[in-house]
C-alpha cells in the first residue's frame, strides 16, 4: 500500500491522505475482486486496486520496529471474535 500511495494515489490522483480523502473508498477483502469489478463496471468507481494480503509475519515485523501500517493494509478475514490480537515479545 505504501508503494501504491507513493507512486499512484498521490502523484496521479492527488490523494495525499487516504485516511481523510473523499476521493477514495475501501472495499473489504472478503468481498473479493468480483466486487471491485462490479463497482468499476457500473461506473460507481473510476478504478480499483486489489493488493496482496499482508502476512502476519510482515505485520509483526512492522509492529516490532514501531512502524505504522497504511490504512486498510491490516484487513484480516476472518475477523477475530474478541477484536484483540496478541503477539509474544
Amino acid at each position: 500500500m505504501t508503494l501504491l500511495q507513493k507512486h499512484v494515489l498521490a502523484p496521479i490522483f492527488g490523494i495525499d491522505d487516504p485516511r481523510t480523502s473523499k476521493r477514495i473508498n475501501f472495499v473489504g477483502g472478503i468481498r473479493g475482486t468480483a466486487e471491485l469489478e462490479k463497482l468499476v463496471d457500473s461506473g460507481e468507481y473510476a478504478c480499483a486496486f486489489s493488493m496482496f494480503p499482508t502476512s502476519i509475519e510482515d505485520l509483526m515485523a512492522i509492529a516490532d520496529a514501531s512502524g505504522i501500517m497504511p490504512p486498510k493494509s491490516t484487513w484480516f478475514e476472518p475477523k477475530l471474535r474478541d477484536a484483540m490480537f496478541c503477539h509474544m515479545i
